[in-house]
Formats: structure tokens, C-alpha cells, sequence
């Protein structure tokens, strides 16, 4: 058996370097998701502390994150979805990073209103 004829046959399951990049940056735009959603419908915190601009600030670096992971990986990718290489994963990290980013952004100006 030679080596390509190996390294062609991977599994469904086999985790490449593609789509290990591109569930790292899917689960980092999903966590800038929630964090945000949550610094914009709840500025302030559970104790009376004002958590609002924490919570954008920390929106908008994992969405941060998960565009340039979900770029890079969209970047670097040889094939198209469903080949093994994390291209479809990285568009998903693009699209949830997009929207942390969003979120964040919103929830930074809201607080730099409430503040002045």
C-alpha cells in the first residue's frame, strides 16, 4: 500500500488539523455568542456589579478569534466541504464569530451610554 493511498483514505472521524481549527474557532465564536448576548440583556450583574462592559469587551475578542481562526482555516483549505479539511466548520466560525462580534459591539456602546 503506498503512502498517498493512506493519507487519501481519512476516516470520517479522523480529526485533521482543519477542522480542529475550525471547532476551536466555531466554540470560541459560540462563547462570544452567549457572553454577549448576556452582557446586552443583562448589564448589570448579580450582585449589583457592573458587568456589562466586561462581558462586551470579552464578546468581541473571542469573536475576534473565531473570525481569524474561521478565515485562516477558510484560507488554507485545498477542497470543499465535507472532504475532512474543517471547511465547513470554518465558515460556521465565521458566521457565529460575525455575530459575537455584533453583539459585543452593541453591548460596548450600550455601556459607554449608560456610563456618560
Amino acid at each position: 500500500m503506498h503512502l498517498a493511498n493512506v493519507l487519501a483514505a481519512a476516516s470520517a472521524y479522523t480529526m485533521s488539523p482543519g477542522r480542529i481549527g475550525a471547532s476551536l474557532g466555531a466554540v470560541l465564536g459560540l462563547v462570544g455568542l452567549v457572553v454577549g448576548a448576556l452582557a446586552l440583556a443583562r448589564p448589570t450583574g448579580r450582585f449589583g456589579v457592573r458587568t456589562g462592559r466586561l462581558g462586551a469587551l470579552l464578546s468581541l475578542a473571542t469573536g475576534v478569534a473565531a473570525l481569524a481562526l474561521g478565515g485562516l482555516v477558510a484560507a488554507t483549505s485545498d477542497s470543499g466541504i465535507g472532504t475532512g479539511n474543517g471547511r465547513g466548520g470554518a465558515y460556521v466560525a465565521l458566521v457565529v464569530g460575525l455575530v459575537a462580534v455584533v453583539l459585543g459591539g452593541s453591548a460596548l456602546a450600550r455601556s459607554r451610554r449608560e456610563t456618560a
